[in-house]
């Protein structure tokens, strides 16, 4: 039995005003904390020592273990404020697509862009925005100001979603200009081809970001519901099929598990986190577990 908070139903969230109180209501059953420091730097807790190379800045010698060892080592403090974030919201027409009394992928994925966007801000790190189809439509520099919300949101509200997508394109492109190792954290439904869609992703890794990726799918897309003759209307200029469903049910969906498949464990072999999530999961519990998980499986690393 669903016992999530009738507020936080997909179709309540997109109904509200603002996307940005949205994303307060939704943030409230999160999980405290996307992330606990894998960077140090020199702030306020100390984390531990390294060995001293040459070159190093001696005002962090430890000169008490010095007096004791008579080896050189630094003191390494986690910073308070040090994750950069980037969100990567597919702005592309087939995000736009809702089957009946469901919100649309894009106003889902503008959901949890604005949620997640919330959380770091809440947290004092810095967050960014690109909206992207065949090419970067908007792009949002990371910024920890509280206000940086309303840029995102405002973003989001005004870009349209009517072209094709590049997904690989798109990624190679932006991993060139995030100059600064950082999460990037993309929301799409990922239609591309799979190959072009990985290596893209691989180039983020390349870079040495970490990557959270959120598959956004309708339930029509994954359960094939359609029962009479249908005339399908392809997004993206795939033009239109009129086809009897109940006989191609089951290849459509061994076809769309196979390619989520090939997506997730592309995914998974790169270090990469993956979530397939549909538009009628209540928003709350479709991301705390997620971050829970995440929280946990990084604090184990420490």
């Amino acid at each position: 039995m669903d016992e999530s908070p009738r507020s936080l139903d997909p179709q309540v969230l997109a109904s509200l005003q603002g996307l940005d109180i949205a994303a307060r209501l939704a943030v409230e059953g999160f999980v405290a904390g996307l992330h606990k420091s894998p960077y140090h730097g020199v702030s306020v807790e100390f984390a531990e020592h390294r060995e001293y190379s040459p070159g190093d800045d001696i005002r962090h010698v430890d000169w008490k273990v010095w007096s004791k060892t008579d080896k050189l080592y630094l003191k390494q403090y986690e910073q308070e404020t040090n994750l950069i974030c980037y969100i990567l919201l597919d702005s592309s027409e087939s995000m736009a697509y809702a089957s009946d009394a469901q919100v649309s992928k894009w106003q889902y994925g503008q959901l949890i862009a604005a949620s997640l966007a919330y959380l770091i801000l809440q947290q004092q790190d810095a967050v960014g925005l690109a909206t992207f189809d065949t090419r970067v439509q908007r792009l949002l520099r990371p910024s920890g100001q509280p206000s940086h919300l309303k840029d995102i949101v405002q973003v989001m509200t005004t870009t349209p979603t009517e072209r094709k997508t590049d997904l690989g394109a798109i990624f190679h492109d932006l991993a060139e200009r995030f100059t600064k190792r950082g999460l990037v954290i993309l929301i799409s439904d990922l239609f591309d081809d799979p190959t072009r869609v990985l290596a893209g992703l691989r180039h983020f890794r390349h870079r040495r970001h970490d990557l959270i990726v959120f598959q956004v799918l309708d339930p029509a897309e994954l359960d094939f519901p359609f029962r009479q003759t249908t005339l399908f209307k392809g997004l993206e200029e795939l033009g239109q099929v009129l086809v009897e469903p109940v006989l191609l049910r089951h290849a459509y969906q061994q076809e769309i598990e196979s390619f989520c498949s090939e997506l997730r464990r592309g995914c998974q072999s790169m270090n990469i986190d993956y979530l397939l999530l549909r538009t009628d999961q209540a928003l709350d519990a479709a991301l705390s577990g997620y971050l829970a998980t995440r929280s946990a499986r990084l604090s184990r690393f420490r």
